[in-house]
């Protein structure tokens, strides 16, 4: 019989997947009247995704990865992340790709969904992990469906089924990390602080410089919103 913990956290990742496929939805239909409101919604998710993701980094991530590890080996994770997700945007960069938020989005989903089972495996609360990657991949999918639909009508519908087919990646993931990655702790640990390396990376360097808009004050809030999420859910769980 599959353990009860099992099945709720392929739920979980499974859910926090699919807020990817509902970001490029939301993408495809933001046309909102008037214009200045259309933009500060667009930049109001962006800023939210980078509140979520400083949540996920600050409550979650670091906490959990550096327990596993000495300030050595925590800085190297740490710091081999930023490196991995900056060496990641130029090789994207130097091919002129429209798909660096994909990667990105991809890059700390992978690292986040197995992080998810292998705390379910050993007991500890997944769902404010589960919220914190669904509110991050909300704005990543609406980001990555923008950039890589500019000028390309005719592959919008793809490109929506080929998100949803990439929110099973997060159950996998997490099946992985409950079976094979609970019994090693500093594994655990050294991926969850590589993400969370990059993902610091990700915000200053993509999404907190989209944030701003000129003689506009309310995006920013975006990221007062999702920070706050992340830890209204952590004082719940602890």
């Amino acid at each position: 019989m599959m353990d009860h913990n099992l099945i709720s956290v392929i739920f979980i990742a499974l859910i926090a997947g699919l807020a990817m496929p509902a970001g490029a939805l939301l993408a495809r239909n933001d046309r909102i009247q008037p214009e200045w409101l259309e933009q500060e919604i667009r930049h109001g998710i962006m800023a939210l995704g980078a509140g979520a993701l400083l949540s996920a980094v600050a409550l979650v991530l670091v906490p959990e990865g550096i327990a596993a590890h000495t300030p050595l080996t925590a800085t190297l994770c740490f710091t081999g992340g930023a490196l991995a997700f900056m060496s990641l945007d130029i090789y994207l960069a130097r091919r002129n790709t429209p798909a660096s938020q994909l990667a990105a989005m991809l890059s700390d989903f992978v690292p986040e969904s197995l992080a998810l089972g292998t705390t379910a495996a050993s007991g500890g609360g997944t769902l404010l992990l589960g919220l914190l990657i669904a509110i991050q991949n909300l704005p990543e999918g609406f980001n990555a469906y923008r950039e890589m639909t500019a000028g390309n009508l005719k592959y919008q519908n793809k490109l929506i089924w080929k998100f949803a087919a990439m929110a099973l990646l997060g159950p996998v993931m997490a099946v992985a990390g409950f079976y094979w990655l609970a019994d090693y702790p500093m594994v655990i640990g050294g991926i969850m602080l590589f993400a969370a390396g990059g993902i610091l990376y990700s915000v200053f360097q993509d999404m907190a410089p989209q944030i701003y808009v000129e003689k506009q004050w309310l995006p920013p809030m975006g990221a007062i919103a999702g920070f706050l999420m992340g830890m209204i859910g952590f004082m719940i769980e602890n």
